[in-house]
């Protein structure tokens, strides 16, 4: 099954040997996202509120370019570097979910790139349409 890589200028670029997404069938992979202001690609802030909140409008936009939203999830996986953090990554998630909420797990780590406090990845099952995702290849998902 043929793969496309999902890029948009509207999340962080890569900061490694990685894809932003990879699309293959109706299957859309997001790679871990911290919360990195795309336009400078420095940490969001030192709150922790304000990274989650990042990270999920990285994530969106990830998920705009390739042709879905964040309703499209079926899966996140939520890394923090502290714990006791959980309960208000549940009150964020809760602004940009709604039920049927996606299946979750949250892992403690010790660190994350950049001292961020929380990545979170996605799993996208997007309807079938047959057609090219926005942004696709491009480098920009078309306005």
């Amino acid at each position: 099954m043929q793969r496309t890589i999902i890029h948009t200028d509207k999340a962080p670029a890569a900061i490694g040997t990685y894809s932003q997404a990879v699309r293959v069938g109706d299957t859309v992979y997001l790679s871990g996202q911290i919360p990195l202001d795309p336009a400078t690609m420095e940490l969001a802030g030192a709150d922790v509120e304000v990274q989650i909140r990042q990270v999920f409008d990285n994530l969106a936009a990830v998920a705009e370019a390739a042709g879905g939203s964040l309703a499209d999830a079926v899966r996140l996986t939520v890394y923090l570097t502290d714990l006791a953090n959980f309960p208000l990554v549940n009150e964020v998630m809760a602004e940009y979910f709604s039920e049927p909420y996606p299946a979750r797990a949250a892992i403690g780590v010790a660190a994350l790139p950049r001292n961020a406090a929380v990545e979170i990845d996605a799993v996208l099952v997007l309807a079938a349409s047959g057609g090219t995702p926005r942004g696709a290849g491009t480098g920009e998902a078309p306005a």
